[in-house]
């Protein structure tokens, strides 16, 4: 029996042990590094009500423990109980002053109720204390990050890197604020850095691979990444980017056996089932596609992006009860996502279902006014209605949005046409043609006329041979 299930089936025993003295009321005595375990477990899959009961039970036996009243803390706060986990750390304060966890954890609760500058300050003060000086840096990252100083973030990071190249956290976040200042490029010369010091530094490799590929220099990030796979052939992230990079350069094939290696290295992951459906469904292979993002469900059922990936392969099989079915799970699970509304909506529409098609078109527009889809798709369910007053409403509200795209002024040429304002229709014509010339095709689809394709190729000679 490895040493790992040993670990395991030891950790659930105990857990079945604290909940059965819990349901029981039994007397059951638990030391402190039991009652960590306990409460670890519960912290890890976000049961913080029963997390709250295993610190509390714990804190009553050891009730001096700095530790315990500082995790207390931490799931107070997750459960967004601020005001208390702050006192809670004034007393872990008081009966040790020089434990860096304390203003740490004061550091992330202030972040999280806005108080950025305060958090910093917290953060700075553990950074005298603390051993992780890398950890302590990153979290001083984030906080001028959420504050928009990116230039202090780069430098924190950069901190943060500098005594841990492996730092994850600080590595990605770095990249992405070094884009946002537009200094991704030169960036190139940090990572390099890195390397010439030590050429068989994964992470070294690993990074620059990572700023390769948001520079869209795809091969460039496939050498990376290979450079880091020969230096250490386990290195299962490196295969998971690869297969990123691959399906950026669309070659699907050779994305799929990136991201199986990724699997055989360190098991399935709910994301990485996810690229293996993404990768079968860019194949068209949509069975194979929905088994891997069902197979991401079973392994986190609130892993929205599985349920999503998995009703865009029945869509694309034109299964669309089947398709709504997951759209509505992905959208249950996570209700801002505008591409799961229009989705929604597309489904829903396709099933018959006007008006809900049309709510949930309102709700995408919310969140995503300007995804011009989400207009001319909203506003096509009036116009296939016949109710063309409704259809051009709903797409001018899309012009407040997206004033000057071609598409709009010929879709609203189509409605004013059908609703007999020719002279405004005109209007919106000239504009569109002025725009785009060659879109002026996409008008003969409403109208399949002879006569009527006739009347408007007219019209748009005249425009050409007058503006030539």
């Amino acid at each position: 029996m490895s040493k790992e299930y040993r670990k395991r089936e030891e950790g659930n025993e105990l857990i079945k042990r604290f909940e059965d003295h819990l349901r029981k009321k039994k007397a059951e005595f638990f030391d402190l590094d039991a009652y960590e375990q306990i409460i670890d477990h519960y912290m890890l899959r976000s049961k913080h009500s029963k997390a709250l009961q295993a610190v509390n039970q714990a804190i009553s036996q050891y009730p001096f423990s700095t530790e315990l009243i500082t995790v207390k803390a931490q799931i107070l706060s997750n459960l967004e109980e601020f005001g208390q986990a702050l006192e809670l750390l004034e007393q872990a304060h008081a009966l040790q002053p020089n434990d860096p966890e304390i203003f740490l954890t004061k550091g992330s609760i202030l972040s999280l109720q806005g108080n950025h500058a305060e958090a910093i300050e917290n953060y700075e003060q553990a950074l005298l204390l603390a051993d992780d000086k890398d950890e302590v840096y990153y979290s001083i990252g984030l906080a001028h990050q959420s504050m928009e100083d990116y230039e202090k973030a780069i430098e924190a990071y950069k901190k943060s890197i500098e005594i841990n190249i492996n730092h994850d956290g600080s590595l990605y976040e770095l990249a992405f604020c070094l884009d946002v200042t537009g200094q991704l490029e030169g960036s190139i010369e940090y990572y390099q850095k890195f390397i010439d010091e030590d050429p068989y530094s994964t992470a070294a490799w690993y990074n620059l691979g990572i700023v390769y590929n948001k520079l869209e220099k795809y091969q460039e990030a496939l050498n990376a990444y290979d450079y880091a796979i020969t230096i250490d052939e386990s290195f299962a992230s490196a295969y998971f980017n690869t297969g990123n990079t691959y399906m950026n350069m669309s070659e699907y094939t050779k994305a799929l056996d990136a991201f199986r290696k990724t699997v055989e290295i360190e098991g399935p992951s709910p994301e990485v089932y996810c690229c293996l459906g993404a990768a079968y469904e860019s194949l068209e292979q949509y069975e194979l596609g929905l088994k891997y993002f069902q197979k991401a469900t079973k392994l986190d059922s609130l892993y929205d992006e599985a349920w999503f990936g998995a009703g865009a392969c029945l869509e694309k099989q034109e299964k669309w009860y089947q398709a709504l079915h997951f759209y509505n799970k992905a959208l249950k699970i996570n209700t801002e996502n505008p591409e799961y509304w229009k989705s929604v909506a597309h489904a829903e529409f396709k099933v018959g279902n006007t008006v809900s098609s049309i709510d949930a078109y309102e709700e995408a527009s919310k969140l995503e006014p300007g995804d011009k889809e989400i207009w001319l798709n909203w506003s096509f369910i009036y116009y296939e209605q016949g109710d063309h007053d409704k259809a051009i409403a709903t797409l001018l509200t899309g012009f407040d949005e997206i004033p000057d795209d071609a598409e709009f002024f010929y879709r609203m040429t189509v409605y004013l046409i059908e609703a007999g304002r020719f002279k405004e229709a005109f209007n919106y014509l000239e504009n569109a043609l002025i725009l785009d010339f060659d879109g002026h095709t996409a008008l003969f689809d409403f109208f399949p006329k002879i006569e009527t394709q006739k009347a408007l190729y007219k019209i748009i000679e005249q425009f050409r041979k007058e503006n030539s």
